[in-house]
Order: structure tokens, then sequence, then C-alpha cells
């Protein structure tokens, strides 16, 4: 069994978008999972990305504690190490750079210090990946927008009804994941060690780019499935925000990670979520008759329909128990 694979092409060229956002609507009933190709990212911009972000995790730890998630105080930006972050309260087999929506000082969210606002945290060297990291975001922001237009229309609303009611200004969040090789001592995994371990997403929509050395899995009904990287796709999931705002209609698919090769594995993950003060509610097409709550056990066993307020409350009681260390900052 493989993840649907979609062509966004009509989505990009605002022409005969209803096929794709027919296909969309059928893999985000069946595994909440799908890949996407015919989506315009220049692939010079992936593989230049791909090579600055090798060059930057080859260096020594010092050097990239540079850039330390403690030195980006409340912008929740920067460099962790392996083990620095929590899934389930349990360190993952990764490091990584937590990157957002590049703010300056004269912000008026940074001057209000609203949390995860405010400026990147970049290195010296590799310099160039400041500019490439700053590309990347305008070119993920843009497709998001594009597979949301799809999503809208999926659900019987007017293609622009995200970017028109919560996605004006969305809220972005942009990983990059570097996995160690499987440790020669522990070829068989008896020690249980994940890169990252069953979880969901918290947003709307996540758009991530692999390498070629996979180890992504999904939860399908006929169990964990692998997905296989394709240097031409992106691959896309729906978070816990979706499936709150369809009324269950679309589910938040858990998934994992592990690194069983010899090689280092990269992953981006993009997260295009509604903007900080947008309301929690249900979209206009589901009615509360038709909703079906929680007709499937989570695996974390949490109740996503229960959630009100804004995005951004509903995002920093999630974050904090990510690096419960930086707890503090917020």
């Amino acid at each position: 069994m493989l993840v649907p694979r979609v062509d966004i092409t009509t989505l990009v060229t605002g022409s005969g978008e209803h096929t794709a956002a027919a296909a969309i609507d059928a893999a985000c009933r069946d595994t909440g999972f799908f890949s996407i190709v015919g989506h315009g990212v220049d692939p010079a911009l992936r593989t230049r990305l791909d090579a600055l972000a090798r060059e930057f995790f080859a260096l020594d730890e010092a050097e990239k504690a540079g850039i330390a998630m403690t030195r980006g105080g409340r912008a929740w930006r920067g460099w962790f190490p392996v083990g620095g972050e929590l899934t389930s309260g349990i360190p993952d087999r990764k490091e990584g750079i937590y990157f957002g929506a590049e703010l300056g000082a004269g912000d008026p969210r940074v001057r209000a210090g609203i949390a995860l606002h405010g400026p990147n945290l970049f290195p010296l060297r590799p310099a160039a990946l400041r500019a490439t990291v700053l590309d990347y975001l305008e070119a993920m922001t843009q497709l998001g927008h594009t597979v949301m237009r799809g999503v809208a229309l999926a659900l019987g609303l007017p293609a622009g009804w995200f970017a028109n009611e919560l996605t004006a200004d969305p809220t972005i969040l942009f990983r990059i994941f570097c996995y160690p090789p499987t440790p020669d001592h522990d070829p068989d995994h008896k020690n249980d060690e994940w890169g990252v371990r069953e979880h969901t997403d918290y947003g709307l929509l996540t758009i991530v780019g692999q390498d070629d050395v996979g180890g992504l899995q999904v939860r399908s009904t006929q169990g964990w499935i692998d997905v296989p990287p394709d240097p031409d796709a992106f691959v896309c999931n729906i978070g816990d925000m979706l499936e709150r705002m369809t009324g269950g209609r679309y589910r938040s698919t858990p998934h994992r990670v592990r690194n069983t090769g010899a090689s280092t594995r990269l992953s981006f993950p993009f997260f295009f979520d509604p903007g900080w003060n947008a309301e929690v509610r249900t979209v206009p097409e589901i009615a509360e008759g038709t909703r079906t709550v929680d007709a499937q056990a989570r695996w974390d066993r949490a109740n996503v329909h229960e959630l009100t307020g804004t995005y951004g409350e509903y995002l920093l009681s999630k974050v904090s128990k990510v690096f419960p260390a930086l707890t503090s900052e917020l």
C-alpha cells in the first residue's frame, strides 16, 4: 500500500482545480497523507537547501551551538542537539534547526513580545543558508496556500475560504531535521530508538521534503506503511487542527520516523497553519449533526474536538511540551 499521489498542476495554474481537489478529498478521508507533484517548486532550490543543511550539520557541536535555541528566546528559533526534542516525553534521535516567519525588531508582534514571533537565527557557516532558507519559506508558503485551495474545494467551500478566513497571515514554521545513521551496535533497533516516535501534527497542513534515505512511516488501517522518498514530490499530511475543523471528516494520521540506513537522513517539514489569532472553529459545510467526533481512538487519547480559543493559544500549549527546558521563555 502506498500513500496517494496527487498532481496539483491544475491548482497551481488555477484551471480545472476540481479534479485535484477530489483526489485530495479522497486522500484526506482515507490515509490523511498524500504526495504531491506538479507543485512548481524549483528543484534547484531544494538541492541547494539540502547541500547547505548537510554542510551545517557536519560542523562540530560547539559551532552549531552558536545558534542554539536558548539564544532564540521567545521567537523559538535555532538549533538543538540529538535528544534535545521530545515526542511523548521521550527524547528523539535527531537534531535540527527551527525557523519561522522572518520578523524584525520593529514588527508590532515582536515589540509586544508575542511568543514564536521574531527573527530567525542563522549560522555564520554556511553563509548562504540564510538566503536559501528565506527563499524556501517564500516558496513553501505559496505552496501551502495552493494546497489549501484544493482542501477548500474538497470540503465544498469557495477556493479562497481558508485564505480569507484563517490563513491570510498564516503561522508558518519550518524545520530541518538530521537523523544520524543507525548505530552499528544496534542494527535491529532492539533498544527501541526512534528518530521521532508516533505522533500527529498540530495544525492544518504539513508539507515535507525528504532526501533519498527514507524512514517515514504512516499508520494505516493495514498497519504501518513506508512512505518512499521521491525527489519530484512533497509529502503532505493534515494535522489535528484540520481534523477539529472538519468534525472528523478528515483525520490527522499518526506517523513516525526511524532511520534504518547507514547514511544520515535529512527531512524538511514545513507547517502551514492558521493565523495566530484565528479562532478554532468548524468549517461552514460541516453541520453539527454530521460530526463524527472520536469515531476511532486516537494514539494519544486526546479529543481534538474539544479545542476552542485561538490557534496561537493552542500552539503554545503544545510546543511547551516538546522543549520543556524553554517553557520559561514563554
